[in-house]
């Protein structure tokens, strides 16, 4: 059967993506952005926060979700277990090596432990609104009123639990509508981390930001997806460090941007944490880092970008 010539046609295609969200560019043809006080590589730490119902909703299950027959006590426990233990211990570390991070939190998270949202936000860290909780995600089936519900709410119940309105945005599992972008931008979000495909901000024509949170050098993707060892996450991100402080110098000190993902009951455990600790140590000390939140990026990006322009 001849495939129909309209099967081809298709109004968004063009160079370098089929949408029109923001415009394409190579990283190398952009202006050069420079990080404080001669840095070259901004290191940011995303730590989720999650709250995971007992029983999954929706059209799929977010990442970490349940996997046996209900009640999961057993993956539900061991999630609880990052919030309750593990993230205490990245807290810790944090301030032992002295850097800032942000906190990519669940609404269910900021009413069911106040006392770690304000551990939080007393180490000086970030909050990032990262929806309502594990069942809160974003897909094309909802209706752009739902979505804009959703957003609304996980904004409006983290804002009352912890006193502080997040300007960041991470959906559950990256994953976003047609929608998404103009919702974040009516809900007074400055900007998103679901978007990977570069290593620095870059603006959607809309006016949101998107921080790229890549997922290939989490703790989740190397350790739980494939399976290798807690030094062998730290010597990757030594690694990716190596390369990119290098690529700045080899480019004139142009900034580049490593993005850390944590998972307080993946990393926090006893036979882990030492070596997040001993990474942090290590990369805190290299003159080329500058330890962010992503709202300090964000800020320190824009307005470069705003001087360029």
């Amino acid at each position: 059967m001849a495939l129909d010539p309209s099967y081809l046609e298709y109004p968004h295609r063009q160079r370098g993506y089929d949408h029109d969200f923001f415009e394409w560019s190579c990283l190398h043809t952009r202006p050069p952005v420079k990080w404080p006080d001669g840095t070259s590589v901004a290191v940011w730490l995303c730590v989720s926060l999650e709250w995971f119902p007992i029983v999954p909703a929706g059209p799929f299950k977010a990442p970490g979700h349940m996997q046996t027959a209900y009640p999961d006590y057993r993956h539900y426990t061991a999630r609880d277990y990052g919030n309750r233990v593990g993230v205490w211990r990245m807290l810790d570390a944090f301030a032992a090596a002295g850097v800032k991070a942000s906190f990519a939190t669940n609404a269910a998270i900021a009413e069911r432990y106040p006392e770690l949202v304000a551990a939080v936000i007393e180490g000086g860290h970030e909050i990032i609104a990262h929806s309502t909780d594990m069942n809160g995600t974003i897909d094309s089936s909802l209706t752009r009123e739902a979505e804009s519900a959703l957003i609304g709410e996980a904004m409006a119940r983290i804002e009352a639990a912890s006193g502080v309105r997040p300007t960041g945005w991470l959906s559950i599992a990256r994953q976003q509508s047609w929608h998404t972008a103009d919702l974040l931008k009516e809900h007074g979000l400055t900007y998103t981390c679901d978007w990977v495909n570069d290593e620095l901000p870059y603006a959607l024509k809309n006016g949101l930001i998107n921080l790229p949170l890549n997922h290939e050098l989490s703790d989740r993707q190397i350790i739980t997806v494939q399976q290798k060892s807690a030094d062998s996450w730290a010597e990757s991100l030594c690694d990716a460090f190596d390369w990119l402080a290098a690529e700045a110098a080899a480019q004139g000190g142009a900034g580049r941007m490593l993005p850390v993902h944590l998972t307080p009951y993946i990393m926090g455990l006893p036979y882990r944490i030492s070596a997040l600790e001993g990474w942090l140590r290590g990369i805190s000390q290299r003159p080329e880092s500058w330890f962010a939140t992503g709202e300090e990026i964000i800020a320190h990006w824009h307005k470069q970008e705003q001087q360029d322009g």
